[in-house]
């Protein structure tokens, strides 16, 4: 049987202090904007990531490719899904590549950890700065709309509401329940049309409630 050191090197002091150096840098991008796993997870887990991989090194095993499942648990549990859309998504990302600094790290490309570092709060930050710009000239919005009557003019007067502010209307459903005429329409457009015509929406006396 292999006999194991587990006496600490001064490279295993820098490694750990290079993976707490790394973490922090994308949990304090993700601590900042409020996500649920934040500075100090980020930072356990590309810790623990470099601790893994040094031990397993150290029992000559090379790098443990187990933690990529392992990590996998940690990223599903900061995903959640309601009825429009699913969010976490780039924090179970982080929490992905802060697990891949860590080996990385832990098995001594201390460059590609922190350059590694650097390109992920580019993205974070620099390319989600792009992402709102798009979200803002091209935004959707799903309209539930409820009318007074189930005269089907209704539903058509709004849509050409809608093109009036030069939006892209697009019915999804239409029924009709208690005499009300009931429609679900899927808008797209600028941020800034969107809003105005939720201004006109409310002026509407025929339009019960959207």
């Amino acid at each position: 049987m292999k006999n194991l050191e587990f006496g600490i090197s001064a490279s295993d002091l820098i490694k750990v202090a290079v993976a707490v150096f790394c973490g922090s840098v994308m949990g304090l991008e993700r601590q900042y904007k409020n996500k649920t796993a934040g500075f100090r997870t980020i930072i356990l887990i590309c810790l623990g990531s470099t601790i893994f991989t040094l031990v397993s090194q150290r029992a000559g095993q090379g790098v443990n490719i187990n933690l990529v499942t392992g990590v996998g648990f940690i990223g599903a549990g900061v995903i959640f899904k309601d009825n429009i859309s699913v969010n976490g998504l780039t924090t179970a990302a982080v929490i992905w590549v802060a697990a891949a600094v860590g080996m990385a790290n832990g098995s001594g490309n201390y460059m590609l950890a922190i350059i590694s570092t650097f390109v992920t709060l580019v993205v974070l930050i620099v390319f989600h700065v792009f992402e709102s710009y798009l979200d803002k000239i091209h935004h959707e919005k799903l309209l539930s709309l409820v009318f007074d009557d189930d005269n089907f003019e209704n539903l058509q007067m709004v849509e050409d509401i809608i093109h009036k502010h030069k939006l892209k209307p697009q019915t999804r459903i239409v029924n009709k329940k208690d005499g009300c005429l009931q429609a679900a329409i899927f808008v797209t457009g600028h941020k800034k049309q969107l809003k105005k015509l939720d201004e006109t929406l409310l002026t509407i006396k025929r339009l019960k409630s959207f």
